[in-house]
């Protein structure tokens, strides 16, 4: 019994050591692989690290990026998801915003844009949602004052007819890579743009607005995980999360629904404009598919949320778009 037993643990043994010299084989083989590069899934092969070094100053403005960011689209083929309705979208003159504007006016919406000074990338997403055979309102203005805001809702509804879908998205981010160095007027700047905009925002619009109509807020996976460097943003971002889990209760009873959308690393003018040189060269390079995401690969999840014919019986929900994390 006891040969046996040596012969059964002697067998176990060398079929583990087999086991272990293949794995060591295959790693040793991997090592001198050539590294994959990025993840390319989409409908066209999109830019990946590294990108040109380079600073803007805030705001940013995306006719200065290098490479363009894509926000067309070319492939969508709308379907009326939106037919009739009137959105307004903050921050839409560039980015993500501008991405979200154009496939809302491909899917039938008429579409006002609130930036804060690009004036520039406004009249470029102004000409793109007309392209698209739809009207487009420009509103200049500072979302972290609630006078703007209540312009801003009423000049949509005078001149495009009422409002159905309301679009947080208008950002500041800066980063400060040690607490102490956060000041208070870096903190209250990111809090009055992120926070106190989107509640203004959402306040005034909500009386406009009919059973049927959605709010979505743009929040980030700096809302979820944290971001060590970003302290104030990812705080901001959280309470986004918070805010719109805490608004789709509150207005459930009216018929409107409220959703958030959290992207990771996209390639639009908020990055380079807070980023170092070197650091703008590598955004996006650490996500599992090892690249920023283009905002027309972020675009339609806010047309999904923005449709009663795709996202009737959701509210209350974050939606991480992440790259894989």
């Amino acid at each position: 019994m006891l040969t046996k037993t040596k012969t059964d643990t002697s067998k176990a043994m060398q079929t583990q050591r087999r086991v272990q010299r293949k794995v060591d084989a295959d790693d040793r083989k991997a090592a001198k692989a050539k590294p994959e590069g990025a993840m390319q899934a989409g409908a066209r092969k999109y830019p990946e690290p590294p990108f040109p070094k380079q600073p803007h100053p805030k705001p940013g403005e995306e006719w200065q990026v290098k490479p363009a960011p894509l926000y067309d689209a070319p492939f969508w083929q709308g379907s009326k998801k939106l037919e009739g309705k009137v959105a307004l979208i903050t921050g839409g003159d560039s980015g993500i915003g501008r991405a979200v504007a154009v496939l809302f006016a491909r899917e039938g919406a008429d579409v006002a844009i609130v930036y804060l000074s690009e004036d520039r990338d406004a009249g470029e997403t102004k000409q793109a949602v007309e392209a698209e055979g739809r009207r487009c309102l420009t509103l200049r203005g500072d979302v972290s004052r609630r006078p703007f805001c209540r312009q801003a809702v009423a000049t949509t509804v005078k001149q495009l007819g009422g409002l159905d879908v309301l679009v947080n998205n208008a950002a500041f981010q800066v980063h400060s890579a040690e607490l102490a160095d956060l000041t208070e007027e870096h903190f209250d700047t990111t809090l009055k743009t992120n926070l106190y905009g989107y509640f203004h925002m959402a306040q005034e619009a909500v009386p406009h607005m009919k059973p049927g109509s959605a709010i979505i807020n743009t929040g980030s996976v700096t809302g979820i995980d944290g971001s060590k460097e970003l302290v104030d943003y990812s705080m901001t971002k959280g309470g986004i999360h918070a805010f719109t889990r805490a608004l789709s209760g509150n207005l459930i009873g009216k018929g409107i629904r409220v959703n958030a959308v959290a992207p990771g690393p996209v390639w639009t003018p908020l990055n380079p404009s807070e980023k170092t040189a070197k650091d703008v060269s590598q955004f996006g390079a650490k996500t599992p598919m090892k690249r920023p995401a283009q905002p027309e690969e972020i675009a339609p999840a806010y047309v999904f949320l923005a449709s009663s014919q795709c996202s009737s019986y959701i509210t209350g929900e974050i939606l991480p778009i992440v790259g894989g994390y």
